[in-house]
Protein backbone atom coordinates (compact mmCIF):
# COMPACT_ATOMS: atom_id res chain seq x y z
CA UNK A 1 0.00 0.00 0.00
CA UNK A 2 1.41 3.27 -1.01
CA UNK A 3 2.01 5.81 1.59
CA UNK A 4 -0.77 8.53 2.16
CA UNK A 5 -0.18 12.19 1.08
CA UNK A 6 -0.18 14.04 4.36
CA UNK A 7 -1.44 17.09 1.98
CA UNK A 8 -4.82 15.98 1.30
CA UNK A 9 -7.33 15.54 4.03
CA UNK A 10 -8.59 12.11 4.31
CA UNK A 11 -11.57 10.14 4.77
CA UNK A 12 -12.67 6.82 5.80
CA UNK A 13 -15.85 5.05 4.67
CA UNK A 14 -17.01 2.16 5.93
CA UNK A 15 -19.23 -0.45 4.71
CA UNK A 16 -18.27 -4.26 6.31
CA UNK A 17 -20.65 -6.47 4.84
CA UNK A 18 -21.42 -7.87 1.29
CA UNK A 19 -19.18 -8.05 -2.12
CA UNK A 20 -17.35 -4.09 -2.42
CA UNK A 21 -15.77 -3.54 -5.07
CA UNK A 22 -15.06 -1.28 -7.64
CA UNK A 23 -17.21 -2.80 -9.79
CA UNK A 24 -19.59 -5.01 -7.17
CA UNK A 25 -21.55 -8.05 -8.40
CA UNK A 26 -25.25 -6.11 -7.67
CA UNK A 27 -27.49 -8.55 -6.80
CA UNK A 28 -25.09 -10.64 -5.12
CA UNK A 29 -25.90 -11.29 -1.03
CA UNK A 30 -26.20 -8.41 0.50
CA UNK A 31 -24.93 -6.20 -1.88
CA UNK A 32 -27.43 -4.07 -3.54
CA UNK A 33 -28.15 0.08 -2.75
CA UNK A 34 -26.07 0.30 -0.24
CA UNK A 35 -23.01 -0.04 -2.20
CA UNK A 36 -23.91 1.80 -4.82
CA UNK A 37 -24.48 4.69 -2.15
CA UNK A 38 -21.03 4.09 -0.64
CA UNK A 39 -19.03 3.99 -4.15
CA UNK A 40 -21.03 7.08 -5.61
CA UNK A 41 -19.95 9.27 -2.34
CA UNK A 42 -16.80 8.14 -2.55
CA UNK A 43 -16.22 9.59 -5.95
CA UNK A 44 -17.80 12.75 -5.11
CA UNK A 45 -16.00 13.30 -2.26
CA UNK A 46 -12.98 12.73 -4.12
CA UNK A 47 -14.31 15.32 -6.62
CA UNK A 48 -14.45 17.60 -3.69
CA UNK A 49 -10.23 17.56 -3.07
CA UNK A 50 -10.64 14.54 -0.49
CA UNK A 51 -8.91 11.19 -0.59
CA UNK A 52 -10.97 8.04 0.01
CA UNK A 53 -10.95 4.77 1.53
CA UNK A 54 -13.35 2.34 2.11
CA UNK A 55 -12.84 -0.20 4.39
CA UNK A 56 -14.72 -3.32 3.74
CA UNK A 57 -14.07 -7.20 4.91
CA UNK A 58 -11.75 -9.33 3.15
CA UNK A 59 -13.56 -12.64 2.37
CA UNK A 60 -13.49 -15.65 -0.19
CA UNK A 61 -10.13 -14.62 -2.94
CA UNK A 62 -10.86 -11.02 -3.09
CA UNK A 63 -7.33 -8.90 -3.00
CA UNK A 64 -6.52 -6.97 0.05
CA UNK A 65 -7.31 -3.30 -2.43
CA UNK A 66 -9.13 -2.22 -5.15
CA UNK A 67 -8.60 1.11 -6.95
CA UNK A 68 -12.10 2.83 -6.81
CA UNK A 69 -11.40 6.26 -9.30
CA UNK A 70 -8.76 8.46 -8.48
CA UNK A 71 -8.54 9.28 -5.30
CA UNK A 72 -11.01 6.29 -3.73
CA UNK A 73 -9.69 2.55 -2.89
CA UNK A 74 -11.34 -0.26 -1.45
CA UNK A 75 -9.77 -1.56 1.36
CA UNK A 76 -10.29 -5.16 2.69
CA UNK A 77 -9.29 -6.46 6.14
CA UNK A 78 -9.50 -9.68 7.00
CA UNK A 79 -12.16 -11.32 10.25
CA UNK A 80 -14.27 -14.91 10.59
CA UNK A 81 -12.19 -16.51 8.03
CA UNK A 82 -12.52 -17.10 4.29
CA UNK A 83 -16.08 -17.92 4.31
CA UNK A 84 -19.22 -15.25 3.39
CA UNK A 85 -21.00 -13.81 6.57
CA UNK A 86 -24.04 -12.29 6.64
CA UNK A 87 -24.60 -9.36 7.75
CA UNK A 88 -26.83 -10.45 10.42
CA UNK A 89 -24.29 -11.95 12.40
CA UNK A 90 -20.72 -10.02 10.95
CA UNK A 91 -20.53 -8.08 14.27
CA UNK A 92 -19.58 -11.38 16.13
CA UNK A 93 -16.31 -10.85 14.08
CA UNK A 94 -15.84 -7.01 13.93
CA UNK A 95 -13.47 -7.25 16.96
CA UNK A 96 -10.91 -8.49 15.14
CA UNK A 97 -11.84 -6.87 11.87
CA UNK A 98 -10.85 -3.61 13.99
CA UNK A 99 -7.61 -4.57 15.63
CA UNK A 100 -6.56 -5.81 12.05
CA UNK A 101 -7.70 -2.41 10.46
CA UNK A 102 -5.92 -0.44 13.68
CA UNK A 103 -2.55 -2.00 12.90
CA UNK A 104 -2.78 -1.26 9.07
CA UNK A 105 -3.64 2.54 9.70
CA UNK A 106 -0.71 2.49 12.50
CA UNK A 107 1.68 0.85 10.02
CA UNK A 108 0.62 2.82 6.85
CA UNK A 109 0.45 6.18 8.73
CA UNK A 110 -2.97 6.56 7.84
CA UNK A 111 -4.79 10.12 8.86
CA UNK A 112 -8.83 10.79 8.30
CA UNK A 113 -10.74 13.93 9.30
CA UNK A 114 -13.74 11.84 10.09
CA UNK A 115 -15.38 8.66 9.59
CA UNK A 116 -18.39 7.43 8.26
CA UNK A 117 -20.12 4.40 8.70
CA UNK A 118 -23.17 2.65 6.86
CA UNK A 119 -25.32 0.32 7.96
CA UNK A 120 -25.19 -1.31 11.57
CA UNK A 121 -22.74 -3.60 11.45
CA UNK A 122 -20.26 -1.31 10.08
CA UNK A 123 -21.60 1.04 13.24
CA UNK A 124 -19.95 -0.96 15.15
CA UNK A 125 -16.47 -1.02 13.87
CA UNK A 126 -16.89 2.48 13.02
CA UNK A 127 -17.54 3.70 16.66
CA UNK A 128 -14.77 1.68 17.77
CA UNK A 129 -12.07 2.97 15.26
CA UNK A 130 -13.55 6.21 16.14
CA UNK A 131 -12.55 5.70 19.92
CA UNK A 132 -9.33 4.43 19.23
CA UNK A 133 -8.03 7.22 16.74
CA UNK A 134 -10.10 10.14 18.29
CA UNK A 135 -11.54 10.89 15.75
CA UNK A 136 -15.24 12.15 14.77
CA UNK A 137 -17.52 9.30 13.39
CA UNK A 138 -20.54 9.94 11.47
CA UNK A 139 -22.81 6.99 10.97
CA UNK A 140 -25.65 6.63 8.27
CA UNK A 141 -28.28 3.68 9.21
CA UNK A 142 -29.84 3.27 5.97
CA UNK A 143 -32.47 1.27 7.49
CA UNK A 144 -33.95 0.88 10.88
CA UNK A 145 -34.40 -2.74 12.66
CA UNK A 146 -36.86 -1.59 15.15
CA UNK A 147 -38.96 -0.19 11.54
CA UNK A 148 -38.18 -3.42 9.60
CA UNK A 149 -39.26 -5.87 12.66
CA UNK A 150 -42.03 -4.10 13.04
CA UNK A 151 -42.82 -4.07 9.16
CA UNK A 152 -42.39 -8.10 9.07
CA UNK A 153 -44.17 -9.00 12.36
CA UNK A 154 -46.97 -6.71 10.69
CA UNK A 155 -46.79 -8.20 6.96
CA UNK A 156 -46.07 -11.86 8.10
CA UNK A 157 -47.58 -12.42 11.50
CA UNK A 158 -47.68 -16.25 11.05
CA UNK A 159 -43.74 -16.70 11.01
CA UNK A 160 -42.78 -14.25 13.59
CA UNK A 161 -41.22 -16.89 15.90
CA UNK A 162 -38.91 -17.19 13.00
CA UNK A 163 -37.48 -13.49 12.44
CA UNK A 164 -35.43 -13.94 15.93
CA UNK A 165 -32.74 -16.18 14.21
CA UNK A 166 -33.26 -14.93 11.01
CA UNK A 167 -32.65 -11.16 11.33
CA UNK A 168 -30.69 -10.70 14.85
CA UNK A 169 -33.20 -8.02 15.87
CA UNK A 170 -32.37 -8.50 19.43
CA UNK A 171 -28.66 -7.80 18.31
CA UNK A 172 -29.00 -5.59 16.17
CA UNK A 173 -31.48 -3.01 17.83
CA UNK A 174 -29.24 -2.98 20.99
CA UNK A 175 -26.04 -2.43 18.77
CA UNK A 176 -27.96 0.18 16.94
CA UNK A 177 -28.85 2.10 19.90
CA UNK A 178 -25.31 2.20 21.38
CA UNK A 179 -24.51 3.43 18.13
CA UNK A 180 -26.67 6.18 17.92
CA UNK A 181 -26.39 7.63 21.20
CA UNK A 182 -22.09 7.34 20.99
CA UNK A 183 -21.14 9.07 17.41
CA UNK A 184 -20.95 12.80 16.22
CA UNK A 185 -23.80 12.81 14.38
CA UNK A 186 -26.57 10.19 12.65
CA UNK A 187 -27.48 10.66 8.85
CA UNK A 188 -31.19 9.77 8.26
CA UNK A 189 -32.04 9.64 4.65
CA UNK A 190 -35.95 10.07 5.01
CA UNK A 191 -38.26 11.98 6.95
CA UNK A 192 -39.80 8.73 8.61
CA UNK A 193 -36.07 7.94 9.46
CA UNK A 194 -35.80 11.11 11.60
CA UNK A 195 -38.86 10.66 13.29
CA UNK A 196 -37.94 7.09 14.16
CA UNK A 197 -34.34 8.05 15.43
CA UNK A 198 -36.33 10.35 17.24
CA UNK A 199 -39.05 8.75 18.65
CA UNK A 200 -37.87 5.15 19.58
CA UNK A 201 -34.29 5.28 19.53
CA UNK A 202 -34.89 8.68 21.74
CA UNK A 203 -32.25 10.74 20.42
CA UNK A 204 -31.55 14.22 20.95
CA UNK A 205 -33.26 16.29 17.15
CA UNK A 206 -29.87 18.16 16.96
CA UNK A 207 -27.61 15.13 16.52
CA UNK A 208 -29.99 13.60 13.54
CA UNK A 209 -29.58 15.27 10.41
CA UNK A 210 -31.29 14.20 6.94
CA UNK A 211 -29.74 13.85 3.78
CA UNK A 212 -31.28 11.95 1.11
CA UNK A 213 -29.66 9.37 -1.11
CA UNK A 214 -28.46 10.34 -4.61
CA UNK A 215 -27.90 9.01 -8.22
CA UNK A 216 -25.22 9.71 -10.84
CA UNK A 217 -26.64 12.48 -13.34
CA UNK A 218 -23.84 11.54 -15.55
CA UNK A 219 -25.40 7.97 -16.39
CA UNK A 220 -29.06 8.43 -15.87
CA UNK A 221 -30.78 11.32 -17.58
CA UNK A 222 -33.78 10.95 -20.23
CA UNK A 223 -33.05 10.41 -23.94
CA UNK A 224 -35.16 11.16 -27.00
CA UNK A 225 -37.91 8.58 -28.25
CA UNK A 226 -36.20 8.22 -31.39
CA UNK A 227 -32.77 6.63 -29.11
CA UNK A 228 -35.77 5.04 -26.61
CA UNK A 229 -37.21 2.97 -29.45
CA UNK A 230 -33.58 1.74 -30.42
CA UNK A 231 -33.04 0.81 -27.23
CA UNK A 232 -36.18 -0.98 -27.05
CA UNK A 233 -35.11 -3.24 -29.72
CA UNK A 234 -31.70 -4.09 -28.51
CA UNK A 235 -32.97 -4.98 -24.85
CA UNK A 236 -35.69 -7.25 -26.24
CA UNK A 237 -38.44 -5.09 -24.82
CA UNK A 238 -42.53 -5.74 -26.35
CA UNK A 239 -45.37 -4.40 -25.45
CA UNK A 240 -46.06 -1.22 -22.35
CA UNK A 241 -43.60 -2.79 -19.97
CA UNK A 242 -44.00 -2.39 -16.56
CA UNK A 243 -40.48 -2.66 -14.82
CA UNK A 244 -39.44 -3.55 -11.43
CA UNK A 245 -35.81 -4.42 -10.45
CA UNK A 246 -33.49 -5.05 -7.55
CA UNK A 247 -32.92 -8.02 -4.98
CA UNK A 248 -34.38 -11.07 -4.78
CA UNK A 249 -35.82 -10.66 -1.23
CA UNK A 250 -39.05 -10.77 0.22
CA UNK A 251 -39.24 -6.84 1.49
CA UNK A 252 -38.67 -5.85 -2.27
CA UNK A 253 -43.43 -6.74 -2.39
CA UNK A 254 -42.59 -8.80 -6.39
CA UNK A 255 -45.36 -11.07 -5.24
CA UNK A 256 -48.03 -7.55 -4.74
CA UNK A 257 -46.70 -6.33 -7.58
CA UNK A 258 -47.98 -9.31 -9.36
CA UNK A 259 -51.24 -9.52 -7.77
CA UNK A 260 -51.59 -5.59 -8.89
CA UNK A 261 -50.41 -6.83 -12.23
CA UNK A 262 -53.04 -8.81 -12.26
CA UNK A 263 -55.25 -5.71 -12.19
CA UNK A 264 -53.85 -4.04 -14.78
CA UNK A 265 -53.52 -6.78 -17.37
CA UNK A 266 -57.23 -6.93 -18.27
CA UNK A 267 -57.32 -3.13 -18.43
CA UNK A 268 -54.12 -2.62 -20.62
CA UNK A 269 -54.42 -5.36 -22.69
CA UNK A 270 -50.22 -5.11 -24.05
CA UNK A 271 -48.95 -4.29 -20.85
CA UNK A 272 -45.81 -6.48 -19.86
CA UNK A 273 -44.51 -7.01 -16.49
CA UNK A 274 -40.71 -7.22 -16.78
CA UNK A 275 -39.12 -8.66 -13.22
CA UNK A 276 -35.11 -8.03 -13.35
CA UNK A 277 -34.77 -9.25 -10.28
CA UNK A 278 -31.98 -11.14 -9.05
CA UNK A 279 -27.89 -11.23 -9.35
CA UNK A 280 -25.66 -13.35 -10.87
CA UNK A 281 -25.03 -16.07 -8.57
CA UNK A 282 -28.34 -16.83 -7.06
CA UNK A 283 -28.49 -17.86 -3.25
CA UNK A 284 -30.93 -21.03 -1.81
CA UNK A 285 -33.13 -18.46 0.08
CA UNK A 286 -33.00 -16.35 -3.33
CA UNK A 287 -34.00 -19.16 -5.70
CA UNK A 288 -36.82 -20.16 -3.68
CA UNK A 289 -38.59 -16.68 -4.03
CA UNK A 290 -38.11 -16.88 -7.47
CA UNK A 291 -39.66 -20.08 -7.44
CA UNK A 292 -42.22 -18.88 -5.82
CA UNK A 293 -43.14 -15.81 -7.31
CA UNK A 294 -42.94 -17.89 -10.77
CA UNK A 295 -45.54 -20.41 -9.39
CA UNK A 296 -47.76 -17.28 -8.47
CA UNK A 297 -47.84 -15.99 -12.46
CA UNK A 298 -49.08 -19.47 -13.38
CA UNK A 299 -52.03 -19.78 -10.82
CA UNK A 300 -52.76 -16.21 -12.38
CA UNK A 301 -52.48 -17.16 -15.44
CA UNK A 302 -50.22 -14.57 -16.63
CA UNK A 303 -47.09 -17.04 -18.03
CA UNK A 304 -47.93 -14.79 -21.28
CA UNK A 305 -47.61 -11.34 -19.71
CA UNK A 306 -44.75 -11.98 -17.25
CA UNK A 307 -41.45 -11.94 -18.05
CA UNK A 308 -38.54 -12.93 -15.82
CA UNK A 309 -35.64 -11.19 -17.04
CA UNK A 310 -33.22 -11.69 -14.21
CA UNK A 311 -29.81 -9.76 -13.91
CA UNK A 312 -29.12 -6.38 -15.54
CA UNK A 313 -25.45 -5.92 -15.73
CA UNK A 314 -24.20 -1.92 -15.12
CA UNK A 315 -23.87 -1.15 -18.49
CA UNK A 316 -27.49 -1.69 -19.12
CA UNK A 317 -29.04 -0.42 -15.84
CA UNK A 318 -29.78 3.35 -17.64
CA UNK A 319 -31.13 1.77 -20.89
CA UNK A 320 -33.44 -0.83 -19.13
CA UNK A 321 -35.07 1.99 -17.00
CA UNK A 322 -35.14 3.96 -20.38
CA UNK A 323 -37.19 1.18 -21.94
CA UNK A 324 -39.66 0.93 -19.65
CA UNK A 325 -42.91 2.21 -19.62
CA UNK A 326 -43.24 2.48 -16.38
CA UNK A 327 -41.47 1.46 -13.29
CA UNK A 328 -42.62 0.63 -10.13
CA UNK A 329 -41.03 0.38 -6.73
CA UNK A 330 -43.64 -2.22 -4.66
CA UNK A 331 -41.65 -2.61 -1.65
CA UNK A 332 -43.45 -3.81 2.16
CA UNK A 333 -41.09 -1.58 3.61
CA UNK A 334 -37.76 0.61 2.10
CA UNK A 335 -35.91 3.12 3.80
CA UNK A 336 -35.59 5.05 0.07
CA UNK A 337 -35.65 3.45 -2.84
CA UNK A 338 -32.88 4.28 -5.00
CA UNK A 339 -34.20 1.87 -7.82
CA UNK A 340 -37.56 4.69 -8.24
CA UNK A 341 -35.21 8.26 -7.98
CA UNK A 342 -32.47 6.41 -10.92
CA UNK A 343 -35.81 5.38 -13.47
CA UNK A 344 -37.18 8.99 -12.48
CA UNK A 345 -34.07 10.46 -13.54
CA UNK A 346 -34.40 8.68 -16.69
CA UNK A 347 -37.75 10.01 -17.73
CA UNK A 348 -39.74 7.05 -16.64
CA UNK A 349 -42.95 7.21 -14.90
CA UNK A 350 -43.05 6.01 -11.48
CA UNK A 351 -45.20 4.46 -8.64
CA UNK A 352 -43.45 4.21 -5.31
CA UNK A 353 -44.76 2.39 -2.43
CA UNK A 354 -46.13 4.56 0.38
CA UNK A 355 -44.17 2.05 3.25
CA UNK A 356 -41.43 3.88 3.11
CA UNK A 357 -39.57 7.79 2.71
CA UNK A 358 -39.51 8.43 -0.66
CA UNK A 359 -42.86 9.31 -1.10
CA UNK A 360 -43.04 12.01 1.24
CA UNK A 361 -40.27 14.07 -0.76
CA UNK A 362 -43.05 14.07 -4.08
CA UNK A 363 -46.21 15.59 -5.27
CA UNK A 364 -48.44 12.86 -6.70
CA UNK A 365 -49.70 13.45 -9.82
CA UNK A 366 -46.49 15.77 -10.60
CA UNK A 367 -43.49 14.01 -9.68
CA UNK A 368 -44.37 10.44 -9.50
CA UNK A 369 -47.66 8.56 -8.05
CA UNK A 370 -47.63 6.38 -4.97
CA UNK A 371 -49.85 3.33 -3.85
CA UNK A 372 -50.23 0.91 -1.33
CA UNK A 373 -49.03 -2.51 -2.52
CA UNK A 374 -50.61 -4.54 0.29
CA UNK A 375 -53.84 -3.48 -1.78
CA UNK A 376 -53.89 -4.83 -5.46
CA UNK A 377 -56.80 -3.13 -6.56
CA UNK A 378 -54.57 0.45 -5.63
CA UNK A 379 -51.43 -0.22 -6.75
CA UNK A 380 -52.78 -1.92 -9.92
CA UNK A 381 -55.34 1.25 -10.59
CA UNK A 382 -52.50 3.83 -10.02
CA UNK A 383 -50.65 1.63 -12.74
CA UNK A 384 -53.41 1.65 -15.10
CA UNK A 385 -53.48 5.88 -14.94
CA UNK A 386 -51.09 6.80 -16.49
CA UNK A 387 -51.60 4.43 -19.36
CA UNK A 388 -54.64 5.56 -19.82
CA UNK A 389 -54.17 9.36 -19.50
CA UNK A 390 -51.06 10.80 -22.22
CA UNK A 391 -51.17 13.75 -20.71
CA UNK A 392 -50.72 12.41 -16.81
CA UNK A 393 -48.05 9.75 -18.31
CA UNK A 394 -46.25 12.76 -20.33
CA UNK A 395 -46.09 15.04 -17.24
CA UNK A 396 -44.61 11.99 -14.70
CA UNK A 397 -41.79 11.56 -17.16
CA UNK A 398 -40.60 15.28 -17.69
CA UNK A 399 -41.33 16.53 -14.02
CA UNK A 400 -39.73 13.43 -12.18
CA UNK A 401 -36.70 13.80 -14.22
CA UNK A 402 -36.35 17.71 -13.18
CA UNK A 403 -37.17 16.11 -9.62
CA UNK A 404 -34.46 13.94 -9.51
CA UNK A 405 -31.63 16.60 -10.94
CA UNK A 406 -33.34 19.43 -8.27
CA UNK A 407 -32.53 17.16 -5.37
CA UNK A 408 -30.73 13.74 -5.38
CA UNK A 409 -27.55 13.75 -6.91
CA UNK A 410 -24.73 12.69 -5.78
CA UNK A 411 -22.25 15.96 -5.88
CA UNK A 412 -24.88 17.92 -3.69
CA UNK A 413 -25.21 15.02 -1.34
CA UNK A 414 -20.96 14.89 -0.89
CA UNK A 415 -21.49 18.78 -0.09
CA UNK A 416 -23.75 18.15 1.96
CA UNK A 417 -22.64 15.63 4.32
CA UNK A 418 -19.13 17.76 4.39
CA UNK A 419 -20.37 20.68 5.31
CA UNK A 420 -22.44 19.04 8.35
CA UNK A 421 -19.01 17.97 9.38
CA UNK A 422 -17.49 21.30 9.24
CA UNK A 423 -19.96 23.44 11.04
CA UNK A 424 -20.99 25.31 8.01
CA UNK A 425 -24.46 26.02 6.94
CA UNK A 426 -25.65 23.17 4.62
CA UNK A 427 -25.85 23.94 0.97
CA UNK A 428 -28.99 22.88 -0.58
CA UNK A 429 -30.24 21.42 2.75
CA UNK A 430 -32.98 18.90 2.49
CA UNK A 431 -35.70 19.38 5.74
CA UNK A 432 -39.13 18.05 6.00
CA UNK A 433 -40.33 20.90 4.87
CA UNK A 434 -38.83 20.12 1.15
CA UNK A 435 -40.52 16.54 1.36
CA UNK A 436 -43.72 17.28 2.40
CA UNK A 437 -44.35 20.50 0.50
CA UNK A 438 -42.18 19.83 -2.36
CA UNK A 439 -40.43 22.64 -4.23
CA UNK A 440 -42.30 24.28 -6.89
CA UNK A 441 -40.44 23.37 -9.72
CA UNK A 442 -42.54 24.74 -12.67
CA UNK A 443 -44.31 22.64 -15.18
Amino acid sequence: MPDSDAAIPRIALISTHGYVAANPPLGAADTGGQVVYVLELAKKLAQLGYAVDIWTRRFEDQPPIDEVADGVRVLRVACGGPDFIPKEYLHRHLLEWCENALRLIRRENLSYDFINSHYWDAGVAGQRLSEALNIPHIHTPHSLGIWKQRQMKTDYPDKADTFEAEFNFTERIKHETIIYRSCAMVIATTPPQVDMLVEDYSLERDRVHMIPPGYDDNRFFPVSEASRRLIRHRLGFEGRTVLALGRLATNKGYDLLIDAFSVVAPRVPDAVLRLAVGGENMDEQEQKILNQLKQQVEQLGLQDRVVFSGYVADEDLADTYRAADMFVLSSRYEPFGMTAIEAMACGTPTVVTIHGGLYRGISYGRHALFGDPFDKEDLGITIVKPMKHQRLYGRLGRMGAHKARSLFTWTGIAQQLVSLVEGRPVLKAVDDHDWDEPWNDGD
